[in-house]
């Protein structure tokens, strides 16, 4: 797997790669929070200290979680109640506290990788949304029986929001899925492509609108 390893410490960040790429990971090390907001999306799962030098772990895991569903596993010093619940609400998938036992953290980083692989294997091939059909597979979108000829952003934004129907999910979860990076992707890019979509749907009210966040898939 590659594993982002956000740690500021050298010490505990060279020996947690050393560790992991030892038992045939590839682990890439990372010191701040930002760097993990912008190197995500290459990873399999990120391994987050919560002490970062740009900004609280706690932070980085909010923004995160607006931007992908990567597994994350906290490895951490903080061994508060508070820290634990803000952080499992917050979206992590695990929680160890330093100094943590390298085979157990091995393996919760396992389970949280296949757990999101399970996520992802369980999603239809082939979605049937009232008249509105759509195959993940052949790429292909059919409206009342009739083909919509989407582009191929145009089809990557509607089978983000179909597999995630009934989710809200936020524009720059949208634009970094879509474009590789909210950060670098031009807002107004969404927009364009958006009203699009929803004019070769022709189907008012299927995408909603979250007002100062995101999209949702209803039907």
């Amino acid at each position: 797997m590659r594993i982002a390893v956000v740690e500021d410490d050298d010490g505990v960040g060279d020996a947690l790669v050393d560790a992991l790429a030892e038992v045939g990971h590839k682990p890439v090390r990372m010191r701040r929070g930002t760097d993990v907001l912008l190197g995500h999306h290459e990873m399999d799962v990120v391994l987050l200290d919560l002490g970062l030098p740009d900004m609280d772990g706690l932070e980085v895991l909010r923004k995160l979680r607006t931007l992908s569903s990567v597994p994350v596993v906290v490895l951490t010093a903080r061994d508060d109640e508070r820290s634990v619940v803000r952080a499992l609400h917050g979206g992590a998938d695990d929680y160890v506290v330093k100094p943590a036992r390298l085979g157990e953290l091995h393996a919760r980083l396992q389970v949280a990788a296949r757990r999101r692989i399970t996520t992802i294997d369980s999603t239809a091939d082939r979605l049937v949304l009232g008249d509105i059909v759509v195959d993940l597979v052949d790429r292909s979108v059919e409206v009342n029986g009739r083909g919509a000829a989407l582009t191929t952003k145009e089809f990557e934004l509607l089978a983000h929001l179909v597999t995630r129907r009934g989710e809200a999910v936020s524009r720059e979860q949208l634009m970094d899925a879509i474009w590789g990076d909210a950060y670098v992707a031009i807002s107004r890019t969404l927009d364009v492509h958006m009203t699009a979509l929803r004019s070769k749907l022709d189907r008012p009210g299927t995408i909603v609108t979250i007002r100062g966040f995101g999209y949702r898939w209803v039907t």
